[in-house]
């Protein structure tokens, strides 16, 4: 179950590297390293906190390979240059749900309990994100103003950590966790809606 999540996950999330480093107009290697980064870095670090080690993006060769070819993929094969921006924000509100479920669901299986493992989900799923926006040259799409990013990866994220704590097989409570990420994420890109933002006082 969580093989096929975090494959899964990576290749969407890898889909979103490679499109944002096409937008960008780097080469082949430059769409690869991209992807992989964006692929493989939630999943490292997630691993790397837990004891997951050598993590599996390194020691399953499945892994590796994923995101190598969802870059060639979208190297060859890319649309054109106008739906660029669409095409990375729903490919990565996708890897956003799966990867903050696969990190939650596998913290769970190491024994923490529901709010580290929901915070886990939660690294997981923005990690590769933050490597690819900082590998491209922008601001992380979860550290910009009022953006509503991690407060969805944290919502999917502690669903599926509490569906598990509630005797609720991963497999079963999986899917709506991540469609909790998703469609929040997609709504949010559609009408607009931001996280509370401080206001500041005046200056006297």
């Amino acid at each position: 179950m969580l093989l096929t999540l975090d494959l899964i996950g990576i290749l969407v999330f890898a889909v979103s590297g490679g499109l944002l480093a096409v937008r960008n107009q780097l080469d082949i290697v430059g769409v690869i390293v991209l992807a992989m980064a964006t692929g493989l870095g939630g999943g490292v670090i997630r691993d790397v906190i837990i004891g997951s080690v050598p993590p599996p993006a390194i020691a399953d060769w499945r892994y590796l390979l994923a995101p190598v070819v969802a870059g060639l993929v979208v190297f060859f094969w890319h649309p054109a240059v106008g739906r660029f921006e669409r095409l990375v924000n729903v490919f990565d509100a996708f890897g956003l749900g799966l990867f903050c479920v696969a990190g939650a669901l596998k913290a769970e299986e190491f024994g923490l309990g529901p709010v580290p493992s929901a915070a886990l989900g939660l690294v997981t799923g923005v990690g590769g994100g933050i490597i690819r926006d900082l590998l491209a040259g922008r601001i992380p799409t979860v550290l910009r103003n009022g953006e509503l990013y991690a407060i969805p990866a944290l919502a999917g994220a502690a669903v599926a950590a509490t569906g598990v704590e509630l005797g609720v097989e991963p497999v079963i409570i999986a899917a709506p966790a991540a469609a909790v990420t998703i469609v929040w994420r997609l709504l949010a890109m559609q009408r607009g809606w931001s996280a509370p933002v401080a206001r500041l006082s005046p200056p006297e």
